[in-house]
């Protein structure tokens, strides 16, 4: 009985513990968005300034990344602009709604895509587990 009894609660101490640690390396908002920025940043240099078209005979891909470079502030305000965050102490799910038509408004629903992704941050990590095109 006394086994039992010390196994709970060194069971207990670690589950404070371990939840505690949760809490304190709960990133929050800042960092995620600079994650996000990152994230968005190098995908869009890696899979879409190669697609840049040729013009007079140049290709646009340096003056694509240079763009996205030089933007930083406003793709992080983008980010931060359709994020929500949901803290539940021990981590946070953030879910972030990306559409170009936030800052162009003028076009139709179906021209410019839509992206939604949730990630959860836990442990000063974050971990992206749904991306979807809309």
């Amino acid at each position: 009985m006394k086994g039992l009894q010390a196994v709970t609660a060194i069971g207990g101490v670690a589950l404070v513990v371990v939840g505690a640690a949760m809490a304190l390396t709960n990133p929050g908002q800042n960092t995620y968005e600079e994650y996000a920025a990152e994230r968005l940043t190098g995908y869009l240099q890696q899979n879409v300034c190669p697609q840049a078209p040729r013009f007079l005979g140049n290709s646009l891909e340096s003056q694509c990344r240079s763009l996205i470079d030089s933007h930083q502030t406003e793709i992080k305000q983008l980010i931060s602009q359709g994020t929500r965050r949901d803290n539940f102490l021990i981590f946070s799910i953030y879910k972030t709604d990306l559409s170009v038509k936030r800052i162009l408004p003028i076009f139709p629903d179906n021209v410019l895509p839509a992206y939604n992704f949730q990630t959860v941050g836990v442990f000063d990590n974050f971990y992206t587990y749904q991306a979807q095109k809309q």
